[in-house]
């Protein structure tokens, strides 16, 4: 037996428009870093969930110059557990969310979190993951009772989670964010 199968809605274009349309019914944290790291831009967003139940799990998409070399590109996904919008970016095949014993041993990395119900300097312990795909590094941690994922391509783009990041969450009231947007990312197609 399978629990309810929410559905995937349409990728949604980078722009205050897109933005708009996920926090408008959006029962889960809208993550972004704050502020971006130096020339990166959100290219998109994605949901899961629909009119009557909400969204139940929201992606980000960004991209920018990685540490090492080249381009990068990253998806924050926040979800309820048992959504596997995640894990579907992260390329594992063990079902909807990271495993049991994915968080023995010690973080591999921190994120700071602020937002509606998170305090500022809030810290959130972020594993590594092993994903099925080579071409990308996984972290996956638990901020405001919701699974918090990072996927990053390509796999050594992974590096920026040792800087550190700080997050927001976008559903704060009031604010007036200039977010940069960039060109649409193809990984929410993926």
């Amino acid at each position: 037996m399978h629990g309810v199968v929410l559905p995937r809605q349409p990728a949604k274009r980078p722009g205050q428009e897109g933005l708009a349309a996920v926090l408008r019914d959006t029962r889960v944290p809208v993550w972004t870093p704050w502020p971006l790291p130096l020339g990166w831009l959100v290219t998109g967003f994605v949901t899961v969930g629909d009119e009557r139940s909400g969204v139940r799990a929201a992606a980000v998409a960004l991209s920018g110059p990685g540490l090492l070399s080249g381009p990068a590109d990253m998806i924050l996904v926040a979800e309820e557990p048992g959504i596997g919008l995640g894990a579907y970016y992260a390329g594992l095949m063990n079902g909807p969310d990271p495993g049991s014993g994915f968080d023995e041993g010690p973080p591999h990395a921190k994120l700071e979190v602020s937002g509606p119900t998170a305090t500022c300097g809030h810290s959130v312990p972020m594993w590594s993951v092993p994903s099925s795909e080579p071409d990308r590094a996984v972290y996956v941690g638990e901020a405001l009772a919701n699974w918090l994922w990072a996927v990053l391509w390509p796999a050594d783009a992974g590096v920026l989670m040792l800087e550190r990041p700080h997050l927001l969450d976008l559903r704060e009231p009031g604010m007036n964010l200039d977010l940069p947007f960039g060109a649409y990312s193809p990984h929410l197609d993926d």
